[in-house]
């Protein structure tokens, strides 16, 4: 019986399936679908770490990211450059504060 997925995967999941006996269909994506698979995985993976909490998960999650990263051109140290000046500007997640409202 055949499933059907459509969604980006991690590089071994072919070879995987198809050393437990079944047959993968793939194609390698372009650039544009590429960008566009990232963006829902990462959708994919935050959602399934929402419903579990599992920290494996978390490990999903960063994975994701550096394709991503890597996809936009930037090294590791470039990206965590960006994080720690955003966090220098708009701070942590520290304090747990929540925002109820806020008013003009």
């Amino acid at each position: 019986m055949a499933e059907e997925y459509d969604k980006l995967v991690r590089d071994e999941i072919p070879e995987i399936i198809e050393a437990d006996g079944g047959r993968a269909q793939t194609h390698v994506a372009g650039e544009d679908e590429y960008a566009d698979r990232l963006a829902a995985k990462l959708a994919e993976e935050t959602a399934e770490y929402r419903e579990t909490r599992d920290p494996r998960e978390l490990a999903d999650v960063l994975e994701v990211v550096h394709a991503l990263r890597e996809l936009s051109g930037l090294t590791a140290e470039e990206l965590d450059e960006m994080r720690s000046e955003k966090a220098e500007r708009r701070g942590r997640f520290d304090e747990r504060i929540v925002l109820e409202r806020a008013e003009e």
